[in-house]
């Protein structure tokens, strides 16, 4: 480590336990809420999927943003990823079991999001007419 590190090193030793296991709980809740991870979690709940499958299933993301995202959930712990050694490599993603505990408070979380979305528009609508 160069000497121009070791001030930052001294500041994350110096945090307090409370203030770090703040910041790891909403960077938790910040990976799992993030604007692709909910899709990705969703699908790759239901069994072994393909990047490719991902990419069709999840709309709007680009490749770098899914390879990003599922690397970040794979680093966390909620996705495990397999390649297999055929040419060209077959790779693929399955939640772990922490993942799939995940599962159902997400998917309540998409079916409210469903449930509610034309009760949100109106609302909005109303508030933006004021």
């Amino acid at each position: 480590m160069s000497q121009g590190n070791t001030a930052v090193t001294e500041q994350v030793s110096a945090i307090d336990p409370e203030k770090l296991e703040a910041c790891t709980l909403l960077e938790v809740l910040n990976r799992i809420s993030g604007k692709w991870a909910i899709g990705i979690l969703l699908g790759a709940s239901q069994g072994p999927v393909r990047f490719t499958e991902l990419e069709r299933s999840v709309a709007g993301i680009s490749r770098r943003m899914l390879t990003l995202t599922l690397r970040n959930l794979e680093r966390d712990g909620l996705l495990e990823r397999t390649v297999y050694p055929t040419v060209p490599p077959r790779v693929e993603y399955e939640a772990t079991p922490m993942a799939r505990e995940l599962y159902g408070t997400l998917s309540g979380l998409v079916d409210w999001a469903q449930r509610h979305r034309e009760g949100i528009a109106v609302a909005r609508e109303a508030y933006d007419a004021q």
